[in-house]
């Protein structure tokens, strides 16, 4: 199977097993260096990021789901999204990510939107983290380990989580199963 078979399986799987809606937000943090078998950071591809932001959007594009792209460690691993579907709570910085400075996936989905912004943070409702970047910071609380039927994109490990409400009030308290 090819990376961008690999992406386009994982990715709708994700979305299935998560429940995610339209106008839902999927963070996506990969290390392309990883896919293709090298240590995190020394190896970035845009080739492979080209292949990957292309099965990515292709498997969110008739959800209605927005993308939220992690830069790396470099920019604080701050997120790439659309205008569009910038939460309220989300504060824009500047800054235009590069392949050495926020990751080549990240660099070429600033490239490809319509009109690009970059956020420190976000509160996504779901998550894949291909090649161990850490993405935890950007998912809501409480995530929930989601287990797909590959374990891995390219050569590279990925570790997917879903989101959802909090459980509170103890012994006594009766919860909605609706919920996610």
């Amino acid at each position: 199977m090819s990376i961008r078979d690999e992406a386009t399986l994982a990715i709708s799987e994700l979305c299935d097993t998560a429940k995610l809606k339209a106008g839902d937000i999927l963070v996506i943090g990969c290390s392309t260096s990883e896919v293709i078998g090298s240590k995190i950071g020394t190896n970035s591809s845009e080739e492979v990021a080209e292949e990957l932001y292309d099965a990515i959007t292709y498997a969110l594009v008739s959800r209605r789901i927005y993308p939220a792209f992690q830069c790396c460690e470099h920019l604080n691993r701050a997120i790439v999204i659309e205008r569009e579907c910038m939460p309220s709570y989300c504060e824009e910085v500047n800054v235009v990510p590069q392949k050495k400075a926020g990751g080549s996936l990240a660099t070429f989905a600033y490239n490809c939107f319509s009109d690009p912004v970059v956020v420190e943070e976000i509160k996504a409702d779901a998550g894949i983290d291909i090649g161990s970047t850490l993405i935890g910071m950007h998912l809501k609380r409480v995530a929930v380990p989601v287990r797909l039927s590959i374990s891995k994109i390219g050569e590279a490990n990925i570790t997917c989580a879903r989101t959802r409400p909090k459980f509170i009030g103890g012994e006594r308290a009766i919860y909605n199963d609706s919920i996610k």
